[in-house]
């Protein structure tokens, strides 16, 4: 860091960025691969709780995928944000607009794809973090409830995977996703009733039920595997709880989620 500082920080910048290649320090972010290591796409929804791809999920999924020795690959929507949210004020600020895919880079520090691009043939796992991004981006589930819509490159997706026997990873609110596009997938949000306000989403239960999917009451810490669909799921942030909790709980999912590769 001195180093930067100095009348040559410029010219050390440059020659990192090009021993670095065209990528440049975001290939970086990518986990390194480790023999037959599994190749796993992880779709973002944008950036920020409200809006988009809740941060600390999305931090707990890749470092726990780099803890397995996964290859990961990022991908976004290319389209715009439903709304944009004042993260500081909890409100829509009215003047902005954003692009799903212009945000979620910055979580990927710049290494991601646009989803039109994602196969099955390349993977062999898919995970979709939570925020509210995935019921405003990737659907319109916070607006239409069980009539909602479902992003066609989402619903893609989630049908590639699944016809090819591939593991399917979600958390917090994006398990309506698989409940919504998979016929008779068995997920988890957490428990079904409040109970006192640790349980704020709780509601959320019903609408999956709603959608013809099967709700599993799971505590925070663990995941629920639907081995006939190869879904794995858990709560995260749909519990108010320690921070820690909801990263072991995001843990399990993944761990379950590579297993299911075979890899």
């Amino acid at each position: 860091a001195p180093a930067m500082l100095s009348p040559r920080g410029p010219a050390l910048c440059t020659a990192l960025l090009r021993a670095v290649g065209p990528c440049g320090l975001a290939s970086f972010h990518r986990s390194a691969r480790r023999g037959r290591s599994a190749r796993v796409a992880v779709v973002l929804s944008g950036c920020g709780v409200y809006d988009g791809t809740e941060i600390h999920e999305a931090s707990a999924v890749l470092v726990h995928l780099s803890r397995g020795g996964a290859e990961v690959h990022m991908y976004a929507p290319d389209v715009p944000q439903m709304h944009v949210i004042d993260h500081s004020k909890g409100q829509p600020a009215e003047a902005e607009s954003r692009n799903v895919l212009v945000e979620s880079a910055r979580i990927a520090r710049g290494k991601i794809t646009s989803l039109a691009k994602l196969t099955t043939a390349d993977h062999d796992a898919v995970i979709f973090p939570g925020g509210f991004g995935a019921a405003k981006n990737l659907s319109t589930f916070a607006v239409d409830g069980k009539d909602c819509k479902v992003n066609k490159e989402v619903e893609r997706v989630l049908k590639d995977f699944h016809k090819a026997g591939k593991p399917i990873g979600l958390c917090c609110i994006s398990p309506v996703l698989a409940a919504k596009v998979l016929s008779g997938a068995e997920v988890t949000v957490g428990h079904e009733q409040e109970e006192g306000g640790k349980w704020p989403y709780a509601g959320t239960a019903g609408a999956i039920k709603e959608l013809g999917a099967k709700h599993c009451v799971k505590e925070v810490t663990i995941s629920h595997v639907d081995t006939k669909n190869k879904v794995v799921t858990t709560p995260a942030f749909m519990c108010e709880t320690e921070l820690h909790n909801i990263f072991d709980g995001i843990g399990a999912m993944v761990k379950n989620v590579l297993k299911l590769t075979g890899k």
